[in-house]
């Protein structure tokens, strides 16, 4: 089942290249089928549009976040430092956020890349259930930060 882009996000999104616009809507399309049902959290940040995905609007209990930047787009776990990592993908040294970085819609096609996205699931889930009553996506857009540090409309 597809699942439009909230149209704040393809807002947001107009400031970037085309060819990382459709890269962050492919990652988007790819993450969302292992993560329904899901509260879908879209930022537009001081330094990157970020959609995150978890049982609730708060990022601390969220499984999975997207970032775009002016080059890439990262595929972002937010407790990625304790998932198994067979593929040797994940980047990142802090205590728990590991990422992917996605530089074009051929990086997606990787054999470990769903099984990433479901143990990501698997360590939020175990965090805090999603609520029964969650069903399919729910957008929340949450407010813009004034300053960017990132392309912006002129």
């Amino acid at each position: 089942m597809p699942y439009p882009a909230p149209k704040a996000l393809l807002e947001f999104l107009k400031p970037y290249d085309p060819s990382i616009r459709k890269l962050a809507l492919s990652v988007r399309d790819f993450v969302i089928p292992e993560m329904v049902p899901c509260i879908e959290t879209i930022y537009d940040a001081y330094n990157a549009v970020a959609f995150g995905y978890g049982p609730s609007e708060s990022h601390v209990n969220g499984a999975i976040h997207v970032a775009v930047y002016a080059k890439h787009v990262n595929l972002g776990f937010n407790q990625g430092a304790h998932m198994k990592d067979p593929a040797k993908l994940l980047k990142g040294t802090g205590n728990n956020v590991r990422h992917i970085t996605i530089k074009s819609a051929y990086d997606l096609k990787h054999p470990e890349l769903r099984n990433y996205l479901r143990e990501a699931r698997r360590c939020s889930a175990a965090a805090k259930a999603y609520p029964e009553e969650l069903t399919g996506v729910r957008s929340v857009i949450k407010p813009s930060y004034p300053k960017k540090r990132r392309p912006v409309s002129k």
